[in-house]
């Protein structure tokens, strides 16, 4: 479904945007995505409402056809948030371990206690950590929105099945330019 409206208390949830993911090659042009990613990040900022950034440190455990990789064998800085999410001292930073960012972590109780009732989700990789975690707010009672120009993947058709197939599913779609459009209607 198309993005149609954003609940008053909605936080930005901004998946593995940090050097060595953002550094992997991709289906989409990462400069937009980044681009578009900032633009969400500040345009929350400026309506006083959540950023939660997220990264990766590490793998859920069990057997995988895939090997993952070793995040201690990664060079220094790999986790690190990319610089143009610009961090500020109010955001709210989660490390995960898995793909979902709810998974063993804070985040729901702490969106629980900004009385969070949707969450718009972008980042890398869309068929992994994107997904998993808007699974996990869908899962959670939140309302979902997908910014879908603010995020990828390194696989083409894996971003196009999410996008297509199962976002819908989730909650609704939009463009960066959609949700600031929203922003700025809904908090005027």
């Amino acid at each position: 479904m198309t993005l149609t409206t954003l609940d008053p208390q909605t936080a930005l949830v901004v998946v593995d945007l940090q050097n060595g993911v953002a550094a992997l090659p991709a289906a989409h042009p990462m400069d937009t995505v980044v681009k578009n990613a900032a633009a969400l990040a500040d345009a929350f900022r400026s309506h006083h409402l959540p950023v939660v950034l997220v990264t990766v440190s590490g793998g859920a455990p069990g057997r995988t056809e895939q090997a993952p990789r070793s995040i201690g064998s990664l060079p220094p800085g790999w986790a690190d948030l990319i610089p143009e999410l610009k961090q500020q001292p109010g955001d709210h930073t989660v490390v995960k371990k898995t793909w979902g960012a709810f998974t063993n972590t804070d985040l729901a109780d702490h969106l629980e206690r900004l009385g969070v009732t949707q969450v718009v989700v972008l980042g890398v990789a869309t068929s992994v950590g994107v997904e998993s975690t808007a699974r996990q707010a869908h899962e959670h009672g939140l309302n979902v929105a997908l910014a879908v120009d603010a995020m990828t993947d390194m696989n083409a058709d894996a971003h196009e099945n999410s996008v297509a197939r199962i976002f819908p599913r989730l909650g609704e779609t939009g463009t960066a330019g959609d949700i600031i459009k929203l922003l700025a209607a809904t908090r005027a």
